[in-house]
């Protein structure tokens, strides 16, 4: 599974310097934070409601594609902060020993 987000790293880093007229994510990159935090709310509530409407439908192939657009936005806003997939992976590996309300719990120490 993280060979996928490692790959899509790669490219996505490779694009950050590519020309803004030829690639989405070098536009977004030219638009700067803002612009592509932008990206990563609407893909969110995108998300969000194909997952509500998948609750009652049981159809989730929309949930599935939207769920990319959010991973795909999320990793263009890594990527600007310079940041990689492998930090998040790390973030969460080192979840595994706590409960989540002790993780969360965590977080205000």
């Amino acid at each position: 599974m993280s060979d996928v987000l490692e790959n899509l790293a790669r490219v996505l880093e490779a694009r950050k310097s590519a020309d803004p007229e030829k690639s989405y994510v070098a536009s977004l990159h030219a638009k700067g934070l803002n612009k592509i935090l932008e990206k990563v709310g609407e893909e969110c509530t995108e998300t969000l409601l194909a997952a509500k409407d998948a609750e009652h439908s049981g159809d989730t192939r929309a949930v599935i594609s939207e769920t990319a657009d959010l991973w795909f936005h999320s990793m263009v806003m890594l990527s600007s902060l310079g940041l990689t997939p492998k930090d998040i992976l790390d973030e969460l590996a080192g979840r595994f020993d706590l409960s989540g309300l002790e993780e969360k719990a965590s977080r205000s120490d």
